[in-house]
């Protein structure tokens, strides 16, 4: 889901009915709308409306199915049923991707070999990580928008605003932040922008990588 479905998911279970609607949901999937208008007390159009809303927001999914289990004529339309879907919905502020980071990390201790250091193998992972992210389209400045970095124009570098993995990178900066430069490295090769120079530069609120020189080939909005 993009950011803004996400925020708007929690902004959907804002409305006490409609968040106690979902916990229904959850403990008696799949259910029916009659079901759970009865459970929560409310009149069936009430209910089918608030459910309605939280599909619309992608918290649920609807399937159909004859509850009688019956075929054929005279089985009776099919029931719609409610359950929750397979989304995680979590939003931070200022925006963060720790899954991101934890999928390179997990990723490193499976396939580090004998002969590879898990910090080599993380670094190889996360520049192969960078790559792909690069490659799905946009240049460098939206893919790293996208995912969080928040860059702007600093002269002919780009300066990245924010940090994805700021506690992380709190508690573990040369692991995270070498995993971190890896990756913009192969997003910067794969935008087209490996000309420019992925370098570290701690600062304070900032994203500790710089890169220098994107001026030349990326412009920022």
């Amino acid at each position: 889901m993009r950011r803004d479905e996400l925020i708007g998911a929690v902004a959907a279970l804002q409305d006490p009915t409609r968040r106690a609607l979902y916990d229904l949901v959850r403990a008696r999937q799949p259910v029916g709308r009659d079901d759970v208008a009865l459970a929560a007390g409310l009149a069936r159009s009430t209910a089918a409306f608030h459910l309605e809303r939280l599909v619309d927001a992608g918290l649920l999914d609807v399937a159909h199915q004859r509850r009688s289990g019956r075929s054929g004529p005279g089985a009776g339309r099919p029931a719609k049923l409610y359950s929750l879907t397979d989304r995680e919905v979590a939003v931070t502020v200022p925006e963060r991707h720790y899954e991101l980071m934890a999928d390179l990390l997990a990723s490193a201790v499976e396939q580090a070999t004998g002969a590879e250091s898990g910090r080599a193998a993380l670094e190889r992972i996360a520049e192969d990580a960078g790559r792909a992210a690069g490659a799905g389209g946009g240049d460098l400045a939206g893919v790293l928008a996208e995912h969080g970095y928040e860059p702007a124009a600093d002269g002919d570098d780009l300066v990245l605003r924010n940090c994805p993995f700021r506690m992380l990178a709190a508690k573990h900066a040369p692991l995270v932040c070498d995993a971190n430069q890896s990756f913009l490295s192969g997003v910067a090769e794969a935008t087209g922008a490996d000309r420019a120079d992925v370098v570290r530069a701690p600062s304070a609120g900032h994203c500790c990588v710089r890169i220098v020189g994107a001026a030349e080939v990326v412009r920022v909005g």
